[in-house]
């Protein structure tokens, strides 16, 4: 297969456009569909980083740190993020404690180290190793990190909890609820666009689709807008 510089093929109707260099926050829209190709994202990916390195801190306290107290009876227990999962599972429901522990605890610290390394990589040497399987994963993954779902549920339950005994919020819920806001707008930044970080001084083109490269040969040649 043969790979062509220049060129970036819509990836909703695969019509293929030559590349043109984009100005601050500019967008590329296709000619046939108009489908977004690609945008200006080198003031956003600046601020990628800092919030990502700050979203990962949130994610430390709100795992470390009590997510609730419970005073009932004289009695007042507290409770963390990894001890709501244990308890789920000692109470015969292991495959929630799965869903909880994944999609709240391990899919998202994978999402942040991963484009932490990914961003320091490039932006200190230029290229980074594994970068396309790293890039896949945090695409493929992205849909399953619902930190903002056990937000709402422990706010549901703390709710509930309320009228029966005297329930206080934790450091871990405080840390929750700023890291769900971090990760709205780290995941708003598309991990598509690292494969233009680490190319943008070698003057290729990313690998949008094997469907582009194919196609090149009978392409026509449009301006972008």
């Amino acid at each position: 297969m043969q790979e062509v510089p220049g060129l970036i093929a819509c990836e909703e109707c695969d019509a293929i456009h030559r590349r043109l260099s984009l100005n601050h926050n500019e967008i590329a829209l296709c000619n046939c569909c108009g489908a977004e190709l690609e945008r200006d994202m080198s003031s956003h990916g600046r601020r990628v980083l800092p919030l990502t390195i700050a979203s990962l801190v949130m994610y430390i306290i709100a795992n470390v740190f009590p997510i609730a107290e419970m005073e009932l009876h004289g009695l007042s227990s507290r409770t963390t993020i990894i001890g709501a999962v244990a308890s789920l599972n000692a109470q015969g429901m292991p495959l929630i404690a799965f869903l909880v522990l994944a999609t709240t605890v391990l899919f998202p610290l994978v999402q942040l180290v991963s484009l932490i390394y990914l961003l320091v990589s490039i932006n200190a040497t230029g290229h980074s190793f594994g970068l396309n399987l790293l890039v896949r994963m945090i695409q493929t993954l992205r849909p399953w990190v619902m930190a903002e779902v056990f937000l709402l549920g422990v706010i549901v339950a703390f709710v509930k909890l309320t009228s029966m005994a005297t329930v206080l919020p934790g450091v871990a819920l405080w840390a929750l609820g700023i890291l769900t806001l971090l990760l709205a707008s780290v995941f708003s930044f598309n991990p598509r666009y690292i494969w233009r970080m680490e190319n943008r001084g070698k003057k290729i083109m990313p690998e949008y689709g094997a469907r582009a490269a194919q196609s090149t040969e009978k392409a026509v040649e449009a301006e972008i807008p």
